[in-house]
């Protein structure tokens, strides 16, 4: 396997067009995004031209890009009948993505449906992506159960990423990505620990934008739940990179090991980075790039 990039996002024609047929959040008013927890955005239709996006990834080097469902919109926590048609509309241009594109496949969790997820999941999806505020507590893992079962009997992985912002308002327009996102990931990562890793052993999971940071917390942890924080690394635990550095990557690697990190760049919200080892040397960069990725995505060593 080449060079990896586990997170990207890109929208095709026909989930731009569910997403314009829609009146209520999230939709698009020509290419201005409206959605129920952040001020409205405008779009760039250059960074969702299908054709420029490969030559882009060819040109960084990717033999792989994976694509992902933008989780903020909160597609995944629509009633059924109205998540289904964005999705479907998501899944059937994802799967025929040129190369270098891969895909996550996307899953409500609201209304639980194995049975479709399955189905596109026999596309040829490289795992699923399900938002950090289904899997934030016992009740997110007891619901999404059939789901993580779905992946664990397929042997495919978990791409944890942030689910829509709440908060009050007025606020900045950062305030959701610097926030809501990153509290939601810190959760997810505990709770996964706490919930997830017990009901799932088999599971292999990546968490976005480095687990919001919550690997850092291990001394504090180990503190306050005492033998419970301790124990070996867990081999199938990942964190992605997206839009962090190496102020950020460093810490999280000596906290986690090199072998827990694998490259996100949340294209075209972040690029890739300019220092793909982040200061860590060649074999770290080996290491983001090629190998973890492999084994997150196969299992394989």
């Amino acid at each position: 396997m080449t060079h990896v990039d586990v997170h990207q996002h890109l929208w095709t024609g026909s989930f731009v067009a569910a997403l314009r047929a829609r009146t209520e959040p999230p939709f698009l008013d020509g290419w201005t995004l409206h959605t129920a927890g952040e001020p409205p955005y405008e779009v760039s239709p250059a960074d969702h031209d299908v054709a420029a996006r490969a030559e882009r990834a060819v040109a960084d080097g990717l033999g792989l890009a994976l694509i992902s469902l933008s989780s903020p919109l909160g597609v995944e926590w629509l009633p059924a009948d109205e998540a289904r048609p964005l999705l479907d509309a998501y899944h059937q241009d994802a799967a025929e993505l040129p190369r270098p594109f891969g895909a996550w496949a996307a899953a409500g969790v609201r209304d639980i449906d194995a049975k479709a997820t399955a189905d596109w999941l026999d596309l040829g999806f490289a795992g699923l992506q399900l938002p950090a505020n289904a899997l934030a507590d016992a009740a997110g893992y007891a619901r999404c159960a059939p789901l993580l079962d779905l992946l664990a009997d397929r042997d495919l992985p978990l791409f944890v990423h942030p689910g829509p912002a709440t908060g009050p308002d007025p606020r900045p327009g950062w305030w959701p990505a610097m926030v809501p996102y990153v509290q939601q990931m810190h959760a997810a990562w505990f709770a996964f620990r706490a919930f997830g890793r017990p009901r799932h052993p088999r599971l292999r999971v990546c968490f976005a934008l480095l687990a919001g940071l919550a690997p850092l917390h291990g001394e504090r942890f180990t503190a306050r739940a005492g033998a419970e924080a301790h124990g070996e690394a867990d081999p199938d635990v990942f964190v992605e990179t997206s839009s962090y550095g190496p102020r950020a990557v460093d810490p999280v690697a000596r906290a986690l090991g090199t072998a827990a990190i694998v490259q996100g760049s949340d294209h075209p919200y972040a690029d890739l980075p300019r220092t793909p080892g982040f200061g860590l040397g060649e074999a770290a960069a080996d290491a983001f790039r090629t190998a973890n990725p492999r084994r997150l995505l196969t299992g394989g060593a």
